[in-house]
């Protein structure tokens, strides 16, 4: 059961172990993992849509029927469509992106693909995703999946986790620890 491995803990793990069992057993985990990535695409580049993610005013059925409304935009099948309603009726909502990212994980790893999450200071092309994919291939001799999100502050370069070990490479840890040298350099 994926209840039992270690990448699911808190609500989001445990929604998101619920929702592959679930996945599992009527045999849609592609269709569920697609539906997921599409709602953190919209995530990602929706303000509208994380404030009514993040909303603790915006009461649970109301954040269930717009969701739904995004959801039948997109074309989301019925397991996901019925999972983000529960997530929004028991006023867990917030924590969905966590939720989506718990799932990639454990689909991956049923797939024995490992899942690197990668931050950038803008979207990453296809080109850049597909050699990263290939440079961590090579690290870890294992298909990795990336879970990408952009965060502006990086300014850019990306900051790379995968399992234990991260690599960052952004200009905004770069510039700190130029900061911290020449600060400590007096």
């Amino acid at each position: 059961m994926a209840t039992d491995q270690p990448i699911v803990s808190g609500v989001a793990g445990r929604y998101a172990a619920a929702l592959f069992d679930l996945a599992v057993e009527q045999n849609k985990v592609p269709e569920v993992e697609q539906d997921l990535a599409k709602f953190q695409q919209l995530y990602d580049e929706s303000a509208d849509l994380k404030r009514l993610v993040r909303s603790p005013v915006i009461a649970g059925e109301d954040q269930a029927r717009a969701l739904s409304a995004v959801l039948d935009k997109v074309g989301a099948g019925a397991l996901s469509k019925n999972f983000f309603s529960l997530v929004a009726r028991n006023r867990r909502l917030f924590s969905a992106p966590d939720m989506a990212r718990a799932f990639q994980a454990l689909a991956a790893k049923s797939r024995g693909e490992v899942t690197a999450d990668v931050a950038s200071a803008h979207p990453l092309t296809d080109a850049q995703s597909t050699a990263l994919k290939a440079a961590l291939k090579d690290a870890v001799g294992k298909d990795v999946t990336l879970a990408t999100k952009v965060d502006p502050s990086l300014i850019g370069g990306l900051v790379v986790k995968l399992g234990s070990r991260m690599v960052d490479s952004s200009l905004k840890t770069k510039l700190a620890n130029l900061s911290l040298s020449l600060k400590g350099g007096h």
